[in-house]
Parts: C-alpha cells; structure tokens; sequence
C-alpha cells in the first residue's frame, strides 16, 4: 500500500469531518451536510477539505517514518559480506566446502581423521584440522583463545552465542536408560546437534561448571550475549524421558476429554471444557477419588469461567511426585487405567532435584553476567520435559526481561501447537517469551525410531512443509511482538528466503532492528553472506560459537561436515559468492587483502 492511500485509508477510519476554507476572509466552518458536499466542492466561494484531527497526523508521520526505516538487505554483494575475512580465510572456506561434497570423505571421515592422526602424529594433525574444518567451525580451544574471533565478528556487527562443543563417549551405564534397544547411542542420525550422556552425578557437576565458564565468557565478551545449554547435561536422561511421558500422556487425555465434549475439531487453545461435565466425567473413569477431584481445581482456583482450557490443565502438574501418589489415567489404547507416573525411588528424587538446581544456578548466573541462556532441543522423547522445564525457567526468570529462551523444533508436526501455547500463557502470566525457532536436527533418528516402535511419525512429511511450519510460527510471533511487545525471537536459519520473509514481515510491521526483539543466528562457518550483512545494517544477528579442544570436538566436525554435504549439494550459492570476492580482491589488486577494524 501507497503512503497516500495509506493516509486516504486512516482518514477514513476516523471519520474526518470537512470544513471550508476561504481563499480570502471566508470564515471556517463545519460542512452542513453530505449531499451538498458531494454536489458542490465550493460553497460561497470556499473549497471544501478534509480536516485532519492532531492525532491522526501524528500516525501518519509514524506511518511516514516507518516507511522511510525500512531496510533493504543486499545479500549479493560480497564486499560487504566479506569484509571481515581475509583471502587465506576465503580460500579455507572454498576448500571445505568442496570437500564436504565428496561423499566418500564424508561418510569416512572419522577412519580418515584417525588415520591422519597415525600418518602424521598428533602435533600435525592438530596443525591440520586448523587449517581446515576445525578452523573454519570451531572458534578455539577454550574461552580465552576464542576472543580474538569474537571481538572481530562484534567489530562487523555480528554477535556470538556461545557453545563449548565437547561431547560425551557412550558407557554401559547410561545403556540401562536408552528409550529402546536401537536407540542407546542417541547421535545416531544426527547431523547437526552436539550430545551429551548421563555417566554420573559429579560428571554432571562438571557439565555445570563447563556452562558457568562459558557464561562468564559470553558476559565478558559482549554487553548482550548468549550461551547455549543442552539439558541432557545436566542430569540423568532417565527423569527426562518419565517426565516427558507423564507430559504426553496429559496432553492425550486432555484431548481424549475434550473429543467426549465434542471440541476435538476446534482449535487447541480453543478447546474449553466444561468444568461440571468434566468432574463428572474424571469421576466415573475412576480417575481419582470425587473429593480430590474437586480440591484438584478449587485449590488452584482453576475453571472460576465454568471452563478448564489446555494451560488450566496443564498447570495441575506441578509436583510430579505427588501427582503419581494420586492419579490414574486411561491408557487409550487398552482403555485400563494405569499410573501417570511410576513413583520415583529415593535415589531418583534426589538425582531429579539436583538436576533442577543445576538449572537454576545457571540461569541465575546468566543473569548475574548480563547473558541471555538458550535452552537447546533435543529429541522428541526428551523434549516435553525440556521446554516445561524450560517454561519453568521463563516464569521465574523473565519477568523484567527476556533471560531464557526455549527452542522449537518446526520439522515437528506439532511445533505450531507448542509455539502457541507458550505464547498464550506469556501473555497470561506477564511474562517476556523468547523462542529459537530452528528446522531440527534429530529427523532421520526421530523416523527410525518411530517405524521401529510403531508410532506415528512426528516429522512433517518434506522439506516444504517444514517450510511452511516455521513461517507459520514465525509470522505468528512476529504478530505477537507487534501487538505485544514482550515476544522475542530468534530466527536461527541458513535458508535465505527465510531471512527475506522475516525481514518483509518487520517492514509490514514498521519493527526496527534497534527494537532488539527479533535476532538473527547462524553456525559460525556457514552462511556468511546473510550474517554480515545484516549485522552491518545494523539488525541482531549472531554466530553460534562452538569451542573446545581438537580432538574433544570430531564428533561435532564430523556432523558439520555431514550437513555441509547436503547444504553445499543443494545449493552452490555461498561457493559462487566466494569465487566472485576472491576474483573481484584479485582483480582489483588486493592480493594481501586484510580486514580492518
């Protein structure tokens, strides 16, 4: 829409009146009625206009400005995209990439890294690798060697969150808490995620420590950071995957309840059930006694309105073990009542409540170093207990400002659902939500494991519907910040018509890049173009920073290389982009070209 008709359109909604204006010393008045306007543009020799009241001029010059703020981003030009990489630096990009299109040194790479490391010994070896994939991915060995390339990324507009990328060998222990047979050994089919296994409680500790340094690394390296944690470090999986199931099966028996009412079809936080049906119904199941029924929503002063809604629902389960003392819920597929929760032993009570002061003292410690934590997402067995752990975190951490931000998983059928959900219950409980919405990393895994156990799959069925999820959420967040200025978002993607809608929906919304509610992130390494220039534009963007020891790291080179391969094979875009600067430097006499900053 045109500014002018943009203006014609707010006119008309504040119902303008007309006046008359005397070219000479006609006086001004109100327009006596419609019809003689219309006839007559001139009365007594006075033009008639449309006055404007004062606060309608006021919108119109924000609408003027919004207009004259938007920003186009020019992905194209590699001068600007460049120009915080020397040529050796653009010459190791080129020589990585095309090595992660060679598929026989992809799918060999391990065998071939430790061969090299017999050939050539350890020392050359570690010479090797920074020169090439360790080199390119990885920032350094520890956080003080990784803040020369952090200071000159922030130096081009680039932030950084930071992620020590050490991973965890598998041991016979952690195999007693593997969710099925084939699925111990969790990496498997992942391409793009690090992860940890549970060995034991002090491992864990030492897990913690490890986030706190690089909580105080991202704190001391920049004014408005962020650290990235995984869950699974911090504690066994096995409270995880109990949790996560006791989730599930809530959320199945809300559903289940809410088909008895009829409102399955609706939309899921429209679905209100009808608090006197619902008693009734949860009473002649069996569920639980009629009298702790009724504490169950008198006690939480839930269903006030005569309806219980899926968030109403979802915050009777607050103290896990209590609630296995009382509650039994139908399995729907044998229709027997059964446990929600199998009671934890002694031992497990008190591994479970470690883990939950873990992630406390880090979110406390991020708030103390002025850091944002980014709960990272893991798979779908896991990831219920997660993010309501995660909102746990937000409830008590994001009142005055977005410090936690939970991750969404959009190749899941029901990341939309779970997208808005939290956002709904930010807004109840005046909160400030913060979402990483990625595409997910655990696909192949999550397929297997579902042929294999026989559930349905929860991976939307191609790439283009994956798509089409993630901007469904992202535009509904985007709304959200529009109307309501406590959502955050960060659009952590490699795919540039994502990058393009986004920035299309902020220019629709008039939504500045100094308003700090919308951030950009991709892996350091990758997908420069994007990053660059829109941290030089002046818009959020950061690199995910892992760090760690050489050889602590293949596992998470190895998966980088992996997803470079399909990267790199769908699209020559970034070599093309590169070869151009490469030339362009050459030709124009910047053979020993550095970055100045």
């Amino acid at each position: 829409m045109s500014y002018t008709k943009l203006v014609a359109s707010l006119v008309r909604a504040n119902n303008v009146r007309k006046i008359r204006i005397s070219p000479g010393r006609c006086r001004s008045t109100v327009a006596s009625t419609k019809s003689q306007e219309e006839k007559d543009p001139q009365i007594d020799g006075c033009t008639v206009v449309e006055a404007v009241p004062l606060e309608l001029i006021s919108q119109t010059k924000h609408v003027k400005n919004m207009q004259l703020n938007k920003i186009h981003i020019d992905f194209d030009n590699t001068q600007e995209a460049y120009r915080s990489k020397g040529n050796i630096e653009l010459l190791r990009s080129l020589l990585v990439f095309k090595l992660c299109t060679i598929d026989i040194l992809v799918e060999k790479n391990k065998e071939l890294m430790d061969l090299s490391k017999k050939v050539f010994g350890q020392w050359m070896f570690e010479k090797l690798m920074k020169m090439t994939f360790y080199g390119q991915f990885v920032a350094g060995e520890d956080h003080n060697s990784i803040k020369p390339l952090i200071q000159k990324n922030q130096a081009f507009g680039v932030g950084a969150v930071l992620d020590y990328s050490v991973e965890e060998d598998l041991t016979q222990e952690e195999k007693k808490y593997k969710a099925h047979r084939q699925f111990g050994d969790r990496r498997g089919g992942v391409i793009s995620a690090r992860t940890y296994f549970y060995a034991d409680e002090s491992k864990c500790d030492n897990q913690m420590e490890t986030f706190i340094n690089c909580i105080r690394a991202s704190g001391g390296a920049s004014a408005d950071g962020f650290s990235a944690i995984k869950m699974t470090a911090l504690g066994r999986p096995q409270f995880l995957l109990q949790f996560s199931e006791v989730l599930v099966k809530w959320r199945q028996f809300f559903n289940f309840l809410a088909e008895q009412q009829g409102k399955s079809e609706m939309m899921l936080l429209e679905q209100k059930l009808e608090l006197e049906q619902l008693k009734e119904s949860l009473t002649k199941m069996g569920i639980a006694a009629k009298d702790d029924i009724e504490n169950w929503f008198t006690g939480e002063k839930l269903g006030l309105s005569g309806t219980i809604d899926l968030l109403d629902w979802n915050s009777l389960i607050k103290d896990t073990t209590k609630i296995s003392s009382l509650l039994m819920v139908p399995n729907l597929e044998t229709g027997h009542l059964e446990p929600l929760l199998n009671k934890f032993t002694a031992e497990e009570e008190r591994q479970m409540k470690r883990m939950l002061q873990r992630v406390d003292v880090l979110a406390k410690h991020a708030m103390e170093n002025g850091v944002r934590l980014m709960v990272d997402a893991e798979q779908t067995y896991f990831q219920p207990a997660i993010s309501r752990l995660t909102l746990e975190m937000q409830r008590k951490f994001n009142r005055e400002k977005p410090i936690i931000f939970n991750t969404y998983q959009c190749y899941l059928k029901e990341a939309y659902d779970n997208v808005t959900v939290d956002v709904e219950l930010s807004r109840r409980e005046g909160w400030y939500f913060g979402a990483k919405l990625v595409r997910g990393a655990y696909m192949y895994q999550e397929r297997d494991r579902a042929k294999e156990i026989g559930y349905e799959d929860p991976i939307n069925p191609d790439y283009e519907a994956t798509n089409r999820m993630y901007h469904k959420c992202l535009e509904y967040v985007l709304e959200e910040i529009e109307h309501n200025r406590k959502a955050n978002i960060m659009v952590a993607t490699h795919n540039e018509d994502t990058v393009k809608f986004t920035l299309e929906k902020m220019n629709e919304m008039g939504l500045l890049p100094t308003e700090n509610k919308v951030y950009f992130g991709q892996l350091l390494g990758m997908c420069d173009q994007i990053s660059f220039p829109l941290g030089q534009a002046g818009f959020p963007v950061y690199k995910y920073v892992p760090y760690g020891p050489v050889n602590e790291v293949i596992p998470y080179l190895s998966r980088r290389a992996q997803e470079n391969r399909g990267f790199m094979k769908g699209s020559q875009r970034e070599r093309s982009l590169l070869w151009r600067e490469l030339k362009r430097r050459l030709l124009g006499g910047q053979i020993f070209y550095k970055p100045v900053y």
